[in-house]
């Protein structure tokens, strides 16, 4: 054996002793999950790059579908249908107008309003003369709302007529400009506002105002709100290289076309629809249907009304759905393809199996953060994968860390410390700047951008972003989700920090002792709220708490118990102590202390042996 057969021999049995027989036998099993993600991915960059080179925005990309099919469809809604030229014109209207009244590139105006088309064109809009749009969330009330407007440091408020009151009251404890959009033309106003509808509807459509300054590439385009493990809501920083980014790679890596209708339920203030369903109309132009508020029974027959072939689904989502009664639409329509986040797998096959989904598409990933990944196999319960071929080309990691803190755990290098298979641990991304896959722009608020950040994490002055998830991997990369690190817990699909939820409930129980945490109830997703109030006189009224507090908090962070300490455990740094009372749960059987829980109809009554039993059963209702 010579010349080019035997090098191949020795450089094979040269891996073979570096990798052994099984690496070789999972780069085989693998191969085809890993060369279609390196494609995508390939496919991705250039288009990045190309949208970089010539400096477009999300305006200008979209423009160029509306002139190429003006009568396309573009938004649906339950009560709407807008095509690509009528939200294109409505976009160039909202530019118009806000240039009129002084408003320039890097101001930023907040928005709160339901799922609807003109909630696209209003950002849009904005987004063309390079002002930023606060996408704030619409269940957010009183302090909450106030922080949420001042940290993203709103010059104005767009928000909708069923918002008027929300507005009311807070309006005087901020100096914005305020816009309501009503349903129609020369319709009162609350408060100091000024009707959006009307001003519009004499702007003109055809073009943008020559004097405004166009937005470049890499400029702000909106502000998406996260909960962090502690404090208020935080602002995500969205770019426009970000958004082609997030919407592009799903596009990709799932095998979207761009003649695919995309149905999705959720709210557009969220990176799941706002971003990745919208998206496909803005980046591809592509049909998206939207809907004022999620129908678990209506969902597969939205689906077949509208003739969709993908539809967008959170775990929560799933399970609402199945537990649905058996419908003539349930097998009707013609989605290929669900995509989200969070179903779960005990419950993935029955889905699948009984709507007839052909694929699933689970994807991860932070608004703010850059490791986000995706199941694009169709492997029941995994999140994503790492490749196990290629494991340096998109750099994301499992690091060993604490479990209630999230603090990485380091060797005696001063090194983070990758997990093995099977060991769970924080999931992070390299962040790499300038690169559009592996930058992190974090949140309006600086400070709070650089908890999310750890240095020296393989080498010497790198760095990487810290999702605050606990993750494992198997043999093969795939990647499964485990908890939450820190203080924050997701429930009804939705981040909660406990902080925020503490103050509240202190707050509305006369200042008292609180903590709280999040629960798992059996045949649920995510966590419950608890909240565990040191009131040994129990001098707390619940009927009137349970008023007050659905005065100041949304309702999937209102607490879904109630626990009455007579004790507390206070740490030596003077900490009320979580983790003890996370553990010992909400069972009436064990614990000493009262017990209430939250009824359907948002009262909290005492948590009996038997109203567990149902809990734990699933048979009640949360």
């Amino acid at each position: 054996m010579s010349g080019l057969p035997a090098m191949f021999a020795v450089l094979f049995a040269i891996l073979l002793v570096t990798l052994g027989w099984r690496w070789f036998y999972i780069a085989a099993v693998t191969s085809k999950r890993d060369m279609t993600a390196l494609w995508a991915y390939i496919k991705l960059l250039l288009l990045v790059k190309r949208y970089e080179r010539n400096n477009l925005s999300i305006g200008d990309i979209f423009h160029k579908h509306a002139m190429k099919h003006p009568e396309r469809t573009a938004i649906i809604s339950e009560t709407q249908c807008w095509t690509f030229q009528q939200l294109n014109e409505f976009s160039n209207r909202i530019a118009y107008l806000f240039h009129s009244h002084g408003y320039k590139k890097g101001d930023v105006i907040g928005l709160i309003l339901e799922n609807r088309p003109e909630y696209v064109g209003i950002w849009l809009g904005l987004s063309k003369i390079g002002i930023i749009t606060s996408l704030i969330n619409t269940n957010l009330k009183g302090a909450s709302l106030l922080h949420s407007v001042n940290v993203a440091k709103c010059s104005a408020l767009i928000y909708g007529e069923a918002f008027s009151d929300t507005i009311e009251n807070i309006a005087t404890d901020i100096s914005t400009r305020f816009y309501q959009f009503n349903n129609e033309i020369n319709k009162p106003v609350r408060y100091m506002a000024e009707d959006l509808a009307t001003l519009l509807s004499s702007c003109t459509c055809e073009k943008l105002p020559t004097t405004a300054q166009h937005p470049n590439h890499h400029d702000r385009l909106v502000y998406i709100y996260t909960s962090g493990t502690t404090g208020f809501p935080k602002a995500a920083v969205i770019s426009h290289s970000r958004y082609i980014f997030i919407a592009a790679g799903i596009h990709y890596t799932l095998n979207f076309k761009n003649k695919d209708v995309y149905y999705t339920p959720l709210p557009l203030y969220h990176t799941a629809g706002g971003v990745i369903s919208i998206g496909q109309a803005l980046l591809f132009g592509s049909t998206v249907v939207i809907r004022k508020k999620f129908s678990a029974s209506e969902y597969f027959a939205d689906c077949v009304r509208f003739k969709c072939t993908i539809a967008q689904y959170i775990g929560e989502i799933a399970r609402y759905i199945l537990a649905t009664p058996p419908s003539e639409y349930d097998r009707k329509h013609k989605i290929r393809m669900i995509f989200g986040n969070g179903l779960r797998p005990q419950i993935w096959s029955r889905f699948v199996k009984r709507f007839n989904i052909p694929k699933v598409g689970e994807f991860y990933g932070a608004t703010e953060g850059n490791a986000n990944i995706m199941n694009n196999d169709n492997t029941i319960g995994a999140i994503g994968f790492v490749s196990r071929i290629f494991p340096h080309i998109y750099p994301i990691a499992i690091i060993k860390a604490d479990p209630d803190t999230g603090e990485p755990i380091r060797g005696l290098d001063g090194l983070c410390q990758r997990c093995e298979p099977g060991e769970s641990g924080v999931f992070i991304g390299k962040i790499i700047k300038g690169n559009p896959s592996r930058e992190f722009l974090g949140y309006a608020d600086e400070n709070a951008s650089t908890k999310k950040i750890a240095y020296d994490v393989f080498k010497k002055g790198d760095m990487a972003f810290l999702s605050g998830d606990l993750l494992t991997s198997d043999e093969r990369g795939y990647l499964y989700f485990m908890d939450r690190t820190g203080d924050t817990y997701r429930w009804k699909g939705e981040n909660v920090a406990t902080s925020e939820v503490e103050a509240q409930v202190s707050n509305v129980a006369n200042y008292k002792d609180t903590i709280v945490y999040g629960v798992s109830i059996p045949h649920t997703e995510g966590r419950a709220g608890m909240a565990a109030i040191y009131d040994p006189e129990r001098q707390v009224d619940l009927e009137r708490f349970a008023q007050d507090i659905s005065k100041v908090l949304p309702a999937y962070a209102r607490p879904q118990f109630i626990r009455f300490l007579t004790k507390i455990d206070i740490t030596g740094t003077y900490k009320l102590r979580k983790v003890d009372l996370q553990k010992e749960g909400y069972n009436p059987n064990i614990l000493q202390d009262a017990i209430y829980y939250r009824t359907a109809s948002g009262t909290y009554e005492i948590l009996t042996s038997e109203i567990f039993e149902k809990i734990s059963r699933g048979e009640a209702r949360f």
